[in-house]
């Protein structure tokens, strides 16, 4: 009863932000001082200041929509993109270094770091807090995004987080969890030697061949400085409103990892959208159908997932505007 009444009121705040608006869509990018960022700025077209959320995509060549040429084109993050202007939210997405339009700005993946991204999300945030065209800035991270998100929040001066889909525990330890499942006994053996290997800060030359997708020596060094990090302790560490959502048919981040980062902050709010996927759809358990919905762009977002974000945002402003009132 408890659950329907808030569903219930959820939708009512998502109604209340939920007059069409007119969207501008523009390209913006990001000069770094060590390469070009390429992003996608949408807004409500509106003189007034609004809300902007800067997201941040998943691991690997995953791009500023959500998609990664592995899996196929789900355009997840463009979907919530468009959800948000829709609702009276500006936001950013944009390619990291090194991937898609941002290929340039770090082409040698041996060089990339998660500080590196870390830094590029900051210096993002740092850029949308001094436009005048917005007023509360929210960082949206997906799966290591919300890594990224959460290593970037305080110095991007945000002033809120939303994770996503997000690890509580080193990366390491969710990659033995995932190929726990995946490989034979030998390859199994041999992922826990490089794992080992990498966590300690050592590369590995000898990576066999069935796992170089995974492992290959050029990809090292930014896999050392995954492992570096613990995720519930770098959330652990901030003090701005955060909402953790997480998908109770997440085939690759479990529920225990979001109730993990509640736990390790006292400012975050929790919930578990039911039957929602890793690419924020709604599926079921069935691998085979897990799977498609990667590469389904035509599938529609949970709709839990834009109705707490919704309301999470405005809750932001509502406060900002009792406080301007007192």
């Amino acid at each position: 009863m408890l659950r329907a009444l808030l569903l219930v009121f959820l939708a009512l705040a998502g109604q209340a932000m939920a007059a069409p608006q007119a969207v501008l869509q523009r390209p913006i990018e990001l000069d770094t001082g060590t390469g070009l960022l390429q992003g996608t700025l949408l807004r409500p077209k509106t003189g007034e200041a609004v809300p902007v959320a800067l997201i941040i995509a998943g691991s690997g060549p995953t791009d500023r929509d959500g998609n990664n040429p592995m899996a196929g084109r789900n355009d997840s993050l463009r979907k919530l993109a468009e959800l948000l202007a829709r609702n009276g939210i500006a936001s950013v997405r944009y390619d990291k270094r090194g991937i898609a339009a941002s290929h340039a700005a770090g082409p040698d993946e041996r060089h990339l770091s998660l500080e590196g991204y870390a830094a590029d999300a900051t210096a993002w945030g740092r850029r949308l807090k001094q436009d005048p065209r917005f007023s509360r800035l929210i960082l949206i991270g997906h799966s290591e995004g919300s890594l990224i998100a959460g290593l970037a929040a305080q110095a991007a001066g945000a002033d809120a987080l939303v994770s996503i889909a997000g690890s509580a525990r080193p990366i390491d330890e969710l990659l033995r969890e995932q190929l726990q499942a995946r490989l034979p006994p030998p390859l199994l053996a041999e992922s826990e030697r490089i794992l080992a290997s990498l966590k300690a800060g050592r590369p590995v030359d000898d990576v066999p061949k069935a796992l170089e997708l995974l492992f290959r020596p050029s990809v090292q060094p930014y896999l050392i400085s995954l492992f570096r990090q613990d995720p519930a302790q770098v959330y652990g560490r901030l003090s701005l409103p955060i909402l953790v959502l997480q998908g109770s048919h997440d085939i690759q981040v479990a529920v225990a990892d979001a109730e993990r980062l509640k736990a390790a902050s006292p400012h975050a709010e929790l919930a578990i959208i039911p039957g929602m996927n890793h690419v924020l759809r709604i599926v079921p358990q069935d691998r085979r159908q897990q799977l498609a919905s990667y590469a389904n762009p035509h599938l529609p977002l949970a709709r839990e997932l834009g109705e707490r974000i919704l309301a999470f945002i405005r809750n932001l402003t509502d406060s900002r505007n009792a406080e301007i009132d007192r």
